[in-house]
């Protein structure tokens, strides 16, 4: 009787031992007598001892951070860059039984073909199309992470880091480029305040007495300030209408003192 009760007891100490959980967000492998047998879902499972035994992996998005590479540009300028990579598992049994450890794995393929993709293009291209140059990264790095059962989701540039004798240049060139559009600014509106002056003097010399009009709002505006010397020249209209009169006007000056 006594061992019955204790084979019970060692039946049931081995079966707790036995029960296995697998939760949602992992998917347990199941090997047996050392083969692959079955993936576990989540729940709870019943792996033998000694006979059985299983791995869990975790099939979260994950993150990797990439070590920052130097790199040579195709116009041969040395930069240094980052990058950051999102991919998740999406086939648990291939990411154990293809691949040793396809965190390492991923991160060592990423580092290369990032700087191989950086070679290919010029400084301009990799700081003007950065989020292009990321697509095609992730594009090549998920095909040939397919037979892991890993999937690439994402792959972020992080931080492009240049010379600091290009980072001069650069600055210099963008101030060349401002300095630019600053003079094609003002030539620009040089021209357009010359087309409206050309036209304004046109209408005014058309229309009678708009340009003796034009004169008084001047002084109007002049005699604000006392501070100003105001010279009042005779317009041309008033001028005209001595012609062809034997009149001094010196002396009609003479006449009103």
């Amino acid at each position: 009787m006594v061992l019955v009760v204790f084979l019970i007891i060692i039946v049931g100490i081995v079966l707790l031992a036995s029960i296995k959980q697998i939760n949602e967000y992992e998917r347990g492998i199941l090997f047996c007598f050392g083969r692959f047998k079955r993936i576990l879902n989540p729940g709870w499972h019943i792996v033998l001892p000694i006979l059985e035994s299983y791995r869990k992996v975790d099939i979260r998005t994950k993150v990797i951070d990439v070590p920052e590479q130097e790199v040579i540009t195709k116009d041969n300028v040395s930069v240094k860059i980052n990058a950051v990579i999102y991919f998740s598992i999406f086939d648990a049994s291939k990411a154990i039984l293809a691949v040793e450890d396809f965190r390492y794995a991923v991160s060592q393929l990423a580092q290369t073909t990032m700087r191989n993709a950086v070679g290919a293009v010029s400084l301009d291209e990799l700081l003007g199309a950065r989020e292009k140059i990321s697509n095609e990264i992730c594009g090549i790095i998920d095909k040939a992470t397919d037979p892991w059962g890993v999937k690439v989701e994402n792959v972020e540039l992080k931080d492009v880091s240049l010379p600091e004798e290009m980072k001069r240049v650069i600055a210099k060139v963008a101030e060349a480029e401002r300095e630019k559009q600053a003079v094609i600014t003002k030539a620009a509106g040089e021209v357009e305040a010359s087309e409206n002056l050309a036209k304004a003097a046109t209408i005014m010399s058309s229309t009678p007495g708009a340009l003796h009009l034009r004169t008084l709002s001047t002084i109007n505006d002049v005699s604000s300030d006392q501070s100003n010397t105001i010279i009042f020249a005779i317009p041309i209209e008033v001028l005209e209408a001595f012609k062809g009169h034997q009149i001094d006007p010196t002396k009609i000056i003479n006449k009103k003192k």
